[in-house]
């Protein structure tokens, strides 16, 4: 697997450095952690300890250098980052969930918009910090349900208290750039901050609580039949390492370009996969029959109806774009949770690398070696 993930991935750019992760014990940041460190940068975290078994972060065993704290904790993310002088910052901790952030309003503001706040000042205290890339949502639209797909420079907003946390994320981020990093501040060089909206995840590794996968998959671990909330629901679904490959052309594009980078950017896949959460479990049950499933006709919060992303700016200036379709996403999923299931084995390594196979074979940039 070395040879294929590391030689020349992403011209090179991490191999050896200091790369800092956020939420590096959650779903998206463990799986950065794995890629990273097949990349051969030198990799820390900074997170809450790991929640929940199974946990994918506890089923990989990654070796690194990891701060376990809360980032709303100021001092402690300050000394973490004085600790870890990092030179690229990959921003994924959050309160993450819809409908917690019902239950839970002021702590999602807190974590989502106090916790950014907290890190970007340490960043600004920090001056080995290069590059930030700080992952938001495709939720962080302001969505009237028209349809269309949002362009980075449509209105924010947000109905439920954690895509308006989002929002306010963006809004702090364009703030601290602007105020503090494009310059240098006192650093001795600027810091190239981005944020990176992303539609909707599905991969192995994966126990979220409401989160359409992960109920699909401890139902059928047990037999029992998964209640389907909003089955008419549209979203841009997409495999884990697809954004994460964005956000590493992203973190390489800000430490070439730190001015002409340094902006938002949209990474979800093409319109085809953009689908009906009904389509979504059908095609999972298909891989998995174990996987049974009915409509929830109960009362839930709202959530929004459709989201689509328009992301031909990654595409055309980062030369970035989906590798695997939406049938191979589900695929490969399902065989990800049924092994993990069925023979207590993990399919982190492999799915990665066949990731990488293919998006060579694809003839992406990033991946050319």
């Amino acid at each position: 697997m070395e040879g294929l993930v590391v030689n020349g991935l992403f011209g090179g750019v991490y191999r050896g450095r200091r790369v800092l992760v956020t939420g590096h014990t959650g779903f998206k940041g463990s799986w950065l952690v794995l890629w990273l460190q097949q990349l051969g940068a030198h990799v820390s975290g900074l997170a809450l300890p790991a929640q929940g078994a199974p946990n994918h972060s506890r089923l990989l065993r990654l070796p690194l250098d990891e701060a376990l704290i809360d980032l709303r904790d100021a001092g402690l993310v300050r000394s973490a980052l004085r600790r870890f002088e990092p030179e690229f910052v990959f921003h994924l901790a959050a309160q993450p969930l819809v409908r917690r952030s019902y239950r839970e309003p002021a702590a999602t503001f807190d974590t989502n918009v106090m916790g950014l706040v907290h890190l970007l000042d340490a960043v600004r205290a920090t001056p080995s910090v290069r590059v930030v890339v700080n992952a938001t949502t495709d939720k962080c639209y302001r969505n009237p349900e028209h349809g269309q797909a949002f362009r980075e420079g449509d209105a924010l907003g947000g109905h439920d208290p954690y895509s308006a946390s989002k929002a306010c994320a963006e809004i702090v981020s364009a703030s601290y750039r602007d105020a503090f990093l494009a310059h240098d501040d006192g650093r001795g060089h600027a810091v190239a901050l981005a944020t990176a909206r992303a539609g909707n995840v599905v991969g192995g590794g994966d126990w979220g609580e409401d989160r359409l996968i992960p109920d699909l998959v401890r139902a059928a671990a047990v037999a029992a039949v998964t209640p389907i909330r909003h089955p008419a629901a549209v979203r841009p679904w997409q495999h884990v390492l697809e954004p994460l490959a964005g956000y590493l052309c992203l973190g390489q594009q800000l430490l070439a370009d730190p001015a002409g980078a340094a902006e938002a950017w949209n990474f979800g896949p093409p319109p085809q996969a953009h689908r009906q959460v009904r389509e979504v479990v059908d095609a999972f049950a298909a891989a998995w029959p174990a996987v049974r499933y009915a409509a929830d006709t109960d009362a839930h919060p709202h959530e929004a109806h459709s989201l689509h992303l328009d992301c031909r700016k990654a595409q055309e200036r980062l030369r970035w774009r989906a590798v695997w379709d939406l049938p191979t996403t589900l695929r490969r999923s399902a065989l990800w949770y049924r092994r993990q299931h069925e023979q207590h084995t993990l399919s982190s390594h492999d799915d990665l690398q066949q990731y990488v196979a293919d998006a060579r074979a694809g003839g992406l940039a990033w991946a050319a070696g």
